[in-house]
């Protein structure tokens, strides 16, 4: 089967994976790697779209040490941040320090999401089974006797059909075939927005990722090598008051928060030149039906704090992947199985958005209702106070409650 089969004719494989983004590629990856013909679709042409998260963490990179990649991944250009620090008003902290993990790379990766995926797409395509169809978009699910057995999707020749022993959605917070599948999720709430912009970077910039903390916001900055890739963390639904105030008054919005930045937001020409993300963190109460199962933000979208929803959903993939591979492999998947990745990756799921949660509603909430610049959190003083601390949120924001290691074997055919 070629990246892009034609449409003519129905395709049957193991496994269709909806959703070319971090998660649907690392678990098409991995099940192709352990011998399981597998199909990853992919909407769009190519990865290539700005204003994704591109902090690669340590234990994404660990997965890639253990599958082999880590050399080849990091001779991809990139940045290494070691420390994440913040400023309240005129006063820095440092809030974690990833140099005492117990990894092998103790640094986030800054690398463009496109690249990163560009490679696990290089990577796969050295096991048969590994399918990628770009341009090819999954629209409706097939179930027959309340089971799914394939779904529907549009690529440039026509309308696809693909029978598979298990659907998996990895088609983010918007998922289409979780809507199809009719799971139920719960909103768990988000008081912000965020606008993406990049601005120039210059050579004598800090250069660690760095956040803001000012009267009425917060403004991050991740260092991309000659740009900064920026957030402004704005109030939920305040985008279009926003953009009625002005473009200058955007810059001067901006200025106020970082005004190191003061002699380059002229490079924000207007509103083109920004994203907005309309931040959702919500959860399924159950992640899977017969022939089906969600994972990432099609499961459970996260918000963007501490950058860890990428990573999230590449644990579950690593997890999925453990779980489901030898049984996809004999065709006897069963609803057990897609509820054993729902036990297993369910709990560090609760619990990191319930942090999420935690620091929205005491940190980003009284931020963006401040009138004046405010000081750093009591817990932030003892980072200063006592270094050893900063161990606990690297550990949190690197690893995750709970990492997962790659289990399935590499089978080459």
């Amino acid at each position: 089967m070629s990246d892009n089969p034609a449409a003519s004719a129905d395709i049957t494989t193991r496994c269709c994976i909806a959703g070319g983004g971090p998660a649907g590629m690392m678990l098409g990856v991995l099940l192709a790697r352990a011998g399981v013909d597998v199909v990853v679709l992919e909407k769009h042409a190519d990865f290539l779209r700005d204003f994704r998260g591109d902090t690669i963490h340590p234990s994404t990179l660990q997965v890639m040490h253990e599958l082999g990649q880590l050399e080849a991944f990091l001779k991809r250009p990139h940045q290494e941040a070691r420390t994440i620090g913040a400023e309240f008003g005129s006063e820095h902290v440092e809030m974690a320090d990833f140099t005492h993990l117990p990894t092998v790379c103790k640094f986030i990766a800054l690398m463009p999401q496109w690249d990163f995926l560009n490679f696990l797409s290089d990577y796969g395509r050295r096991f048969a089974p590994f399918h990628l169809m770009m341009k090819t978009e999954a629209n409706d699910l097939i179930v027959e006797n309340d089971h799914t057995v394939g779904l529907k999707a549009h690529s440039p020749q026509g309308p696809v059909t693909i029978r598979a022993d298990l659907v998996i959605a990895a088609d983010g917070r918007h998922s289409t075939l979780r809507q199809c599948a009719g799971l139920v999720g719960d909103d768990l709430g988000a008081p912000m927005d965020v606008v993406w912009l990049r601005l120039p970077r210059h050579g004598n910039d800090e250069s660690q990722a760095l956040g803001h903390a000012g009267a009425g916001g917060l403004f991050v900055m991740i260092d991309r090598g000659d740009y900064w890739q920026c957030a402004l963390v704005i109030e939920k639904g305040g985008y279009d008051k926003i953009r009625g105030e002005g473009i200058e008054a955007f810059r001067n919005r901006i200025v106020a928060l970082a005004p190191a930045l003061a002699d380059r937001v002229g490079e924000i020409k207007s509103f083109d030149d920004v994203k907005l993300l309309t931040v959702t963190v919500d959860r399924l109460r159950r992640w899977y039906r017969p022939g089906f199962l969600c994972i990432g933000d099609a499961a459970h979208a996260m918000s963007p704090i501490g950058g860890v929803g990428i990573n999230l959903a590449i644990q579950d993939a690593v997890a999925a992947a453990n779980i489901l591979a030898a049984p996809l492999a004999s065709g006897a998947v069963a609803t057990e199985h897609l509820r054993a990745v729902q036990m297993r990756r369910e709990w560090p799921t609760r619990i990191t958005q319930r942090i999420q949660l935690f620091i929205q509603d005491r940190l980003i909430s009284r931020l963006l209702e401040s009138k004046v610049a405010p000081k750093p959190p009591f817990v932030l003083r003892l980072f200063a106070k006592f270094p050893l601390l900063r161990r606990i949120p690297a550990r949190i924001i690197g690893l995750g409650v709970q990492p997962e290691h790659v289990r399935t074997p590499e089978r080459r055919q």
